[in-house]
């Protein structure tokens, strides 16, 4: 994997605790490990994809992962005639804490003044890559991975609690928060500076929701221009696409068919398995497109195959099993001789794609209504003694009782953690050690500084950071990366982002029809099969196909029982999540025994 590394505070054994940190996280391969150190700092790069580099001028050390576009022209031209780590340099001598507000794309950087001990720290607006840092004393620690920042030796590899608590709940440890005591990680759009002694974070970006109506036919132009040019800045020789055949993996296939004007070589993940494939709409998009396709149907092996390298590659527990798909998806486009693939994360979370947000609009609807009808008539009718457990009243006690929840703590209704009592599901010792309620305010925080009054918009920017940053974009640049592969997402190019944050909430979400500006807009481009369609998406078969599958059931049996261990979740609730997954509910409680599974795998991997 790429990624930089480093400390600002005097140490010992320098050029020993920089290969030990690129060790701790995969980052050293042979050849490919880059490095600088001095009394008061060290720094270090991997750069399997050309995209972590350092620069070391005058008492001032940058070091940079990542693409970025440098909107000034002096800083734009160095990193063409150097590299972008230069840029960076540069770019912090002459712009100090606005460096970020010039540069679009993926990056995370560091900028260290060892003389001065100040230190900035950086990522982008989206989250596409990853920064994470520790203080402790004099000590300034920071990496793009968890595992490198834990390996220095004044923070450590204490595992945090409330992070296991957290991993269960989102099925990823969403930032700040990280698996270790004391290691935090950048949000998106985030810095964080040291000065004088003390550490500040801040914000340098945040999204845009000003509404702009400059009516449909000009902000088609306007969306069909961005289009073109992010898909151009995002080819290059030897790339190919994923092609689920959903509306944004299809819009982003047909964009870079009609910027090339030649066919696009797509790679598509089916499913030998009932509800779960959807490989017609992903052949309708080629044939659409006269894409060059390329078909692999995942089988129950493929999982077991995929377990421990998703247990080696991700920095942290990692509990999204769509990882599997992505990874062999990818993993085919490598071995067919590709470097690169555009990937259509984004579109949901900016155009208003997600199912929620028009389900939400029905329950918003409720506190609209007069008080005197809620409370007067449609509750008690709701909760009529011997009535309100059948159909229909049963419908209505349910609706009642969610509306009565607040965003965007109704979003988490369904959350397996909300389903059974905490004290049935964890051993006592853990629940004393852990604070429940941080969930929920960590969702609240992002709902409610979104600049924006509108429960659409605030959906979608909670959205952009828990659905996009912790969970999907890990998803697809880990496994892409350990297939061999650099991933780029065209629809979260910010000249997008800055676009769509703009459109009217009705150009979002028009009614209970979702996407609706998006897709009037791209209606001579997409399949009309597709424009209709549900989302769907990578799916995984694992609940089923860990019954059917002997190999596959085996490592579920073994992962819990030693999981059982442990003492966070009681053996027995364990077991009912097995007993209950072998039954009638082997899709529902499937999820959660993968993401108890894989937590055991990812422990059991990375314990040193």
């Amino acid at each position: 994997m790429d990624g930089i590394f480093g400390w600002l505070g005097n140490h010992g054994a320098h050029q020993d605790l920089i290969r030990h940190m690129g060790r701790a996280a995969c980052l050293s391969p042979e050849g490919l490990l880059h490095e600088h150190s001095s009394q008061l700092l060290g720094v270090a790069a991997c750069s399997r994809f050309g995209k972590a580099e350092i620069h070391v001028e005058n008492g001032l050390a940058a070091a940079l992962h990542g693409s970025p576009r440098f909107l000034d022209d002096e800083l734009a031209f160095i990193a063409r005639d150097q590299n972008a780590a230069v840029a960076v340099a540069h770019g912090w001598l002459r712009h100090g804490k606005e460096l970020p507000t010039l540069m679009h794309g993926n990056f995370a950087f560091a900028v260290l003044e060892p003389i001065k001990k100040k230190a900035f720290l950086a990522l982008d607006r989206v989250g596409a890559e990853r920064l994470c840092y520790a203080r402790h004393g004099g000590q300034l620690v920071f990496g793009s991975s968890a595992q490198s920042v834990a390996a220095h030796p004044a923070i450590g590899r204490d595992i945090d609690p409330q992070a296991i608590y957290d991993y269960l709940y989102f099925h990823t440890i969403p930032s700040p928060r990280s698996l270790y005591q004391g290691v935090r990680k950048l949000l998106p759009g985030q810095y964080a500076t040291l000065s004088n002694g003390q550490l500040d974070t801040g914000f340098y970006w945040q999204a845009d929701y000003t509404p702009v109506d400059a009516g449909f036919d000009s902000q088609r132009r306007n969306f069909r221009s961005t289009l073109d040019q992010a898909v151009r800045d995002a080819d290059a020789p030897a790339t190919a696409a994923f092609l689920s055949g959903g509306t944004d993996s299809s819009t982003v296939v047909g964009a870079l068919t009609a910027a090339r004007g030649a066919p696009v070589d797509t790679f598509s993940i089916g499913f030998d398995a009932e509800g779960f494939d959807e490989m017609e709409y992903a052949r309708c998009a080629a044939e659409r497109f006269g894409s060059n396709s390329h078909e692999y149907y995942l089988k129950p092996a493929d999982i077991v195959t995929a377990i421990p390298i998703i247990a080696h590659e991700y920095d942290e527990p990692f509990g999204n099993a769509s990882a599997v798909p992505t990874y062999f998806c990818a993993r085919t486009a490598r071995e067919a001789g590709f470097e690169r693939m555009l990937a259509g994360d984004g579109g949901d979370e900016i155009f208003g794609g997600n199912a929620r947000y028009a389900k939400q609009s029905l329950f918003e609807a409720y506190a609209r209504l007069p008080a005197a009808l809620r409370r007067g008539l449609i509750e008690p009718l709701a909760h009529l003694p011997g009535l309100s457990d059948r159909f229909p009243l049963a419908k209505l006690k349910s609706y009642v009782s969610q509306a009565r929840i607040g965003l965007p703590l109704r979003l988490e209704s369904y959350n397996f953690l909300h389903r059974t009592p905490l004290d049935q599901i964890f051993a006592e010792d853990f629940l004393h050690a852990i604070d429940p309620s941080t969930t929920d305010a960590a969702l609240t925080d992002v709902y409610e500084r979104t600049a924006s009054d509108h429960y659409i918009n605030r959906m979608m920017h909670l959205d952009l950071k828990f659905t996009l940053a912790d969970n999907d974009l890990r998803k697809v640049g880990t496994m892409t990366e350990a297939a061999g592969i650099e991933a780029h997402y065209p629809l979260l190019d910010d000249r997008m982002v800055a676009l769509a944050n703009h459109l009217p909430v009705d150009y979002k979400v028009r009614g209970q029809k979702l996407r609706w500006f998006f897709k009037e807009a791209l209606d001579d481009l997409l399949p009309e099969k597709i424009i209709n369609k549900s989302k769907h998406g990578f799916g995984l078969p694992f609940g089923v196909w860990s019954t059917q599958y002997a190999p596959l059931g085996d490592i579920v049996g073994d992962s819990l029982s030693s999981f059982k261990q442990r003492g966070w979740i009681q053996p027995a609730y364990l077991d009912h999540m097995l007993a209950m997954q072998r039954g009638p509910h082997a899709s529902y409680y499937g999820v959660m025994i993968w993401v108890v599974m894989m937590l055991e795998q990812w422990l059991h991997a990375n314990e040193h």
